[in-house]
């Protein structure tokens, strides 16, 4: 996919996420929960799980405040993550870092992001990978059982 088409999907699909936001809301019965904060751009956020006797995550939501990016990446990781167990939900979680820090380019690397690949340019934008990091970060955090993660 060429840069310019990668680009302008990415647009899209963060503003679409970010006007009708996928799984956000408090999940009652959550087993696992973490807020998050990116002191940077004011986005705050808290991400609930509930993960099954099988380690699978059932459900999982989020609910905050914070820039589109941060919102729609919130989004997309929570249509990701539901069904999926922990282990490849740690898997993904280090896939996607690695494509927005640049690490990982999504037309060439092996990789199983989906439609996560969007984020893919973000990496030139350093100030907005916490943006987009920061939900992923704090799914993670539950998952480990930390109560507080900020992206400083």
């Amino acid at each position: 996919m060429s840069h310019d088409s990668r680009s302008e999907l990415y647009q899209q699909v963060i503003l679409e996420h970010n006007k009708k936001p996928r799984n956000c809301r408090k999940l009652q019965g959550a087993t696992h929960s973490a807020e998050g904060y990116n002191p940077l751009c004011g986005d705050h956020l808290t991400v609930y799980l509930h993960v099954n006797n099988e380690n699978i995550i059932d459900d999982i939501s989020f609910e905050g405040d914070g820039c589109a990016i941060s919102q729609a990446s919130s989004s997309m990781m929570t249509a990701a993550l539901k069904g999926k167990p922990i282990d490849e939900a740690k898997d993904l979680f280090g896939q996607f870092h690695k494509l927005i820090t640049g690490e990982l380019d999504p037309d060439k690397d092996q990789h199983s992001l989906g439609k996560l690949a969007v984020f893919s340019g973000i990496w030139h934008f350093p100030a907005r990978v916490k943006c987009a990091s920061l939900a992923w970060h704090t799914m993670n955090g539950a998952v480990e059982h930390k109560e507080t993660i900020s992206t400083e």
